[in-house]
């Protein structure tokens, strides 16, 4: 078991993808600093590493590094990147390790300049595709699908006009997940797959165009949010101005439903429906199909505040604060021993006793990956002086592994794959467990024919992953 307190801690929740940023200046804005904001408030997708580039006057510099966006980027480092284009990313692997160079965006140079790609997804026919590229004498300095993708951006580049047209020809051979910011001499090119598995906007400062995963991102740099890319566009941003690339869109959107209960911030928009309404909406039909006798509601920080507040709400019953959350605490707080791991835990969260001790607590969280991080928080409540805990999850169970750029792991290590509610209900100690349904799922968006991946809840894949 690693004993590092976020290990124990994040192991128990579902990772947070990517995220990217790009911005396509024509203003004299300091493009590197702008791009510093934008993933700094798209840190809640990934904190394992974080980069960007920039192209001045095609000219490529960039930095990257592991670590958070303010422990890899100071003002030394934003001052010496200068450019009029820059892309940005902040990584959390799910295909390729954690480690330095899997960092992005990557910067690759080939036999017609240059080209930097941040990207946030999983491609699942990865391996066929690097395995015909190296017969034929490729070499990967990475263990990263994304460069799977930059090699056949630029492969199929040498034998077309543009590097739009290269990105179409490269989309007709990967399957899965992708969201992409591409940066080449002169353009800055948004990608989104077919199936629109991963969000990506676009946006405007003054006359400066910027892609950013989510629109918290074009909030944070002072952008106004123009739309959603589509899925299979290819946004194309250059001097004179964006134009789009449809060829490849279907109007079949499978998004992960999963940016709307756990992965988006809450103050983003996503596919025009505002993800904190949809998690309170995700309560309020958790309560009706899961109702309970209680004094309080409480949310486990921060996740599952949003269908805390909905579950009360809708009940009836009172909204208090539960937890705080120590957020000071460092990503290598190390506890070598299992009952420092347990305190470890209660550093990071603890239970306001002030306001469970003598109630019957309905705890509201967002999923049950494994079991073992909620047993110890209905443990904590408990020795808090609550009397009664009823556990309410504003998602269905996880049963299926997600090979789209998420990391939900193989089905064995999925406790609703191996459990019946009522045996988690005995192995997190809770005196009831309710889950949102599969038929209340299809409710939680304002507009209920919007297409979405539910994979993981349903087993049923929208492609062919060739492993189910």
């Amino acid at each position: 078991m690693d004993s590092n307190t976020d290990y124990i801690w994040n192991n128990e929740k579902v990772k947070e993808e990517c995220g990217v940023f790009g911005i396509f200046d024509n203003d004299g804005h300091d493009v590197a600093r702008l791009t510093y904001y934008g993933l700094f408030s798209l840190q809640h997708r990934g904190q394992e590493s974080c980069g960007i580039a920039v192209n001045n006057n095609m000219a490529f510099s960039y930095h990257k590094d592991m670590g958070l966006v303010n422990e890899v980027f100071k003002d030394k480092e934003i001052d010496e990147l200068k450019g009029s284009i820059a892309v940005g990313h902040v990584r959390y692997s799910t295909t390729g390790s954690s480690e330095r160079q899997n960092a992005q965006p990557l910067v690759s140079k080939y036999i017609k300049g240059t080209l930097a790609i941040a990207h946030n997804g999983n491609i699942v026919n990865t391996i066929e595709i690097k395995d015909e590229l190296e017969k034929n004498g490729a070499i990967f300095q990475t263990s990263a699908d994304s460069e799977v993708i930059a090699f056949l951006i630029a492969k199929e580049r040498v034998k077309c006009g543009s590097v739009e047209e290269s990105i179409k020809r490269a989309m007709a051979q990967i399957v899965g997940a992708y969201s992409l910011i591409v940066m080449s001499a002169k353009k800055l090119i948004g990608v989104r797959d077919p199936l629109g598995f991963r969000p990506l906007c676009i946006g405007k400062l003054d006359n400066s165009y910027i892609l950013a995963s989510e629109s918290c991102a074009l909030d944070s740099v002072g952008a106004t949010f123009i739309r959603d890319v589509e899925p299979g566009e290819i946004v194309v941003i250059e001097k004179d101005g964006i134009r789009s690339i449809k060829d490849n869109c279907t109007g079949n959107s499978r998004m992960c439903i999963f940016e709307f209960i756990y992965f988006a911030r809450p103050d983003s928009v996503i596919e025009g429906e505002s993800v904190y309404e949809t998690r309170k909406r995700a309560g309020k039909i958790l309560a009706i199909e899961n109702p309970a006798d209680a004094d309080i509601v409480i949310g486990v920080p921060d996740s599952g505040i949003d269908a805390a507040i909905g579950y009360a709400e809708e009940s009836g019953i009172p909204y208090e604060i539960g937890f705080t959350k120590n957020r000071y605490i460092g990503r290598t707080f190390i506890q070598p021993e299992q009952n420092q791991r347990e305190t470890g835990i209660k550093i990071k969260l603890n239970a306001l006793k002030s306001s469970v001790n003598g109630k019957r607590v309905i705890m509201v969280d967002d999923s049950i990956v494994r079991g073992t991080t909620c047993g110890r928080i209905v443990k904590a409540l408990k020795e808090a002086g609550a009397t009664e805990v009823h556990v309410r999850i504003s998602s269905p169970p996880f049963r299926w592994p997600c090979y789209f750029g998420t990391d939900i792991p193989s089905s064995n290590q999925l406790t609703a794959y191996n459990h019946s509610i009522e045996e988690i209900r005995q192995i997190t100690g809770a005196d009831s467990l309710g889950y949102l349904s599969t038929n209340g799922l299809k409710h939680i968006l304002k507009n209920e024919n919007f297409g979405y991946c539910d994979a993981c809840f349903s087993g049923i894949y929208p492609v062919n992953t060739g492993k189910c």
